[in-house]
């Protein structure tokens, strides 16, 4: 099974302020996924809606910069897993508000299942460490 680099590199680090909260640095292709998905499950949403759901659905666990969530949406249009296009939001403010589209739901139905993959590996390893 090949892993994504960027899943066995990218080192988590917890911030030295918050020695009890998990709020972590995402990996980049993580953060795909979350972005995906949360298009996936709500339909078209801007980006500042897309970031305040993943970290709704985190629990607040993790907190996005809005740098780092805007520069994944422009990846994920590049690669025309993500259309865009402006509207009014909620408050009537005009933004741009992003969907998936076909092959975004195609990448994000692969992508889900390698992390399925991944995440039974990872559960193994821990069940096999704990017996031992």
């Amino acid at each position: 099974m090949d892993i994504p680099k960027e899943i066995w590199y990218t080192p988590l680090r917890m911030p030295k302020e918050a020695p009890f909260a998990l709020k972590s640095e995402v990996p980049q292709g993580t953060l795909d996924l979350m972005v995906l998905k949360t298009l996936d499950a709500l339909g078209p949403q801007h980006g500042y809606g897309i970031a305040r759901r993943i970290e709704q659905v985190s629990g607040d666990l993790l907190k996005l910069n809005e740098g780092t969530v805007y520069a994944a949406l422009l990846r994920l249009q590049q690669k025309k897993w993500i259309s865009a296009a402006w509207g009014i939001s909620e408050n009537n403010r005009k933004a741009k508000f992003y969907a998936l589209t076909k092959s975004g739901r195609k990448q994000l139905t692969d992508e889900a299942d390698d992390w399925r993959r991944v995440a039974a590996v990872i559960a193994r390893l821990l069940r096999q460490a704990s017996q031992e």
